[in-house]
C-alpha cells in the first residue's frame, strides 16, 4: 500500500480556476466518500482550504488511482480534462509524505507559515474518521503531520515569516491610514471571519460588526471580541457605514453585487473592501466605483509569492526533512515486523510441538527435568533466530526493505495468512494520547 495526492492550489492554478473547485462542507463529504470508493483506494480523506483542494489516498495500485481521482477534480471544476489537467499535480508514497508535511508546517501555504492550515489539516482527518474512510495508515499519517506543524512553530519563528492572510490583505488595502478607529464589517462566522474578526479587534478598530445569514453564528463570533452581530437583512446598511469590509462566507455565488455598494455608498467616502473567499464574495466590478479599493485573492497570491525566504523557512525545510526520514524508517522498520512475529511465533510452536512429543515419549521425566528442557530448547530458538531477526530490522532502513522481509518468508516458509494476521501499528499514538 501506498500513499497518493492529487489535488490543486495557488502554486499550480490561477484564483479563477480554483474558484471552480471550491467546495462547501456537503461538497468536500462528497468528494471524500467518492474518493475512498474509487477502485485500488482503500483509504480517504481531502484538504480544503481557500486555496487548495487535495485528496489524500491510500492506494494499491498507482496509475488507475490517478485517473480515477484526477477525474473527480476535472467534475468539480466543470470544464474538459485538457483545461483542467495541466494544473493539477500528483505526489506518490515519499513524495506524498513530504508533501503534507511540507503543508502542515506552512511552507506550501500562500502566506508561508500561516497556522490556520494546522485546524484545516486536523478537520481534514476528523473529517475522514467521522466518515469512515480514513484507517490505520492515513490515521498514523495525519497524526504526524500535526505534530511537524506544531514543532515548526514551536521551534522556530515560522509563524512570523509572513502575515495571516487577514494581515497582508489590511496592509494593502489600508497603507496609508489605519484600521484602527475604522468602522469595520466582517461578513461570514467561519474560521477565516474568526481570524478576521480576532485581527481586527486586536489593531483596534473602534466598532467591529459580524454578519451572517445565521443570526445565531453571527451572535456567538461577535461575543468574542466584544463586537456586533448583525444578518444579512441589514448587510446593505453595513456597507454603507463601513469603513473596512472583509467578506469570507463561502458562499454559492457573487453575495455582493456593485449595485448594492454603489446603492448605499457616498463618492466622497473611501471603503476598503477585502475579499477572502472562494468562490470570490464581492463582484469585480465594485473596484470601478469612486473611493473603494478591492483586494481578493488573486491580489494577495502575487504579494505573498516571495515571502517564503529567510532562516526562519531554512530551519523548518531542515525539520520537516528530518521528520519525513524519521517517519520512512519507521514505516519501513513496522513492514517487516510481521514477518518478524510470525517467524518466532514459528519457532515457538516448533518447540512447543516436540516438547509434546518428548513427554509423550518419555513419561519417565519429572516437570522440573521438562521445563529445563523446554527452557533450552527456547534458548537454543532464540539465539538462532536473533541474528537475522536484528539483521532484517537494520536492513529495513535501506530502499530494499521489503525484499528482505520477502526473502526470510521465504526462506523459512512462513504462512502468509499468519504474517498479515500480525497487526502492529507504527508507534505513533493519536494526538494528544499518552505515549
Amino acid at each position: 500500500m501506498s500513499v497518493l495526492v492529487v489535488g490543486i492550489s495557488h502554486n499550480s492554478a490561477p484564483v479563477a480556476l480554483l474558484e471552480r473547485v471550491a467546495l462547501d462542507d456537503d461538497g468536500v463529504h462528497k468528494l471524500v466518500t467518492e474518493a475512498a470508493g474509487c477502485e485500488h483506494v482503500t483509504e480517504a480523506t481531502v484538504i480544503a482550504t481557500c486555496n487548495r483542494l487535495e485528496i489524500y489516498t491510500e492506494v494499491d495500485r498507482f496509475h488507475g488511482s490517478v485517473e480515477a481521482l484526477s477525474r473527480l477534480l476535472v467534475e468539480r471544476a466543470g470544464s474538459d480534462a485538457e483545461t483542467m489537467l495541466p494544473h493539477l499535480y500528483v505526489h506518490y508514497d515519499d513524495g506524498a509524505i513530504a508533501h503534507l508535511f511540507q503543508v502542515a508546517a506552512g511552507l506550501d501555504s500562500m502566506a508561508v507559515g500561516e497556522g490556520q492550515i494546522l485546524g484545516q489539516t486536523r478537520e481534514a482527518l476528523r473529517r475522514g474518521q467521522e466518515l469512515g474512510t480514513v484507517g490505520s495508515a492515513l490515521n498514523v499519517l495525519f497524526q504526524q503531520a500535526l505534530r511537524v506543524g506544531k514543532r515548526s512553530r514551536a521551534e522556530t519563528g515560522i509563524d512570523q515569516v509572513a502575515p495571516t492572510l487577514v494581515s497582508a490583505a489590511l496592509d494593502q488595502v489600508a497603507r496609508a491610514e489605519s484600521v484602527s478607529e475604522k468602522y469595520v464589517v466582517v461578513v461570514g462566522a467561519g474560521a477565516m471571519a474568526g481570524l478576521a474578526t480576532a485581527t481586527v479587534s486586536r489593531l483596534g478598530a473602534r466598532e467591529v460588526v459580524v454578519v451572517n445569514r445565521s443570526e445565531d453564528r453571527a451572535r456567538r463570533l461577535a461575543a468574542q471580541y466584544d463586537a456586533r452581530a448583525a444578518t444579512l437583512v441589514e448587510l446593505p446598511a453595513e456597507i454603507g457605514r463601513a469603513d473596512v469590509l472583509i467578506s469570507c462566507t463561502g458562499s454559492a455565488g457573487t453575495l455582493i453585487g456593485r449595485d448594492l455598494v454603489a446603492g448605499v455608498r457616498s463618492p466622497e467616502r473611501t471603503l476598503a473592501v477585502i475579499d477572502l473567499a472562494l468562490p470570490h464574495d464581492v463582484d469585480p466590478a465594485v473596484a470601478d466605483l469612486p473611493g473603494v479599493n478591492l483586494v481578493g485573492l488573486a491580489d494577495l497570491a502575487r504579494s505573498l509569492h516571495d515571502s517564503d525566504s529567510g532562516s526562519e523557512v531554512q530551519e523548518v525545510r531542515r525539520i520537516v526533512g528530518e521528520e519525513v526520514a524519521a517517519f520512512l524508517t519507521a514505516r519501513r522498520q513496522s513492514s517487516v515486523t510481521p514477518t518478524v512475529v510470525a517467524l518466532r511465533t514459528m519457532a515457538t510452536e516448533v518447540v512447543d510441538a516436540e516438547m509434546t512429543r518428548l513427554e509423550a515419549r518419555r513419561p519417565d521425566l519429572s516437570d522440573d527435568q521438562l521445563a529445563e528442557i523446554r527452557h533450552t530448547a527456547r534458548r537454543v530458538a532464540d539465539k538462532l533466530l536473533h541474528e537475522p531477526t536484528v539483521r532484517v530490522k537494520e536492513l529495513a532502513n535501506n530502499e530494499g526493505a521489503v525484499s528482505y522481509a520477502t526473502a526470510l518468508r521465504e526462506l523459512f516458509a512462513l504462512d502468509q495468512e499468519a504474517v498479515d494476521a500480525v497487526t502492529r501499528p507504527m508507534g505513533v499514538p493519536e494526538e494528544g494520547a499518552t505515549p
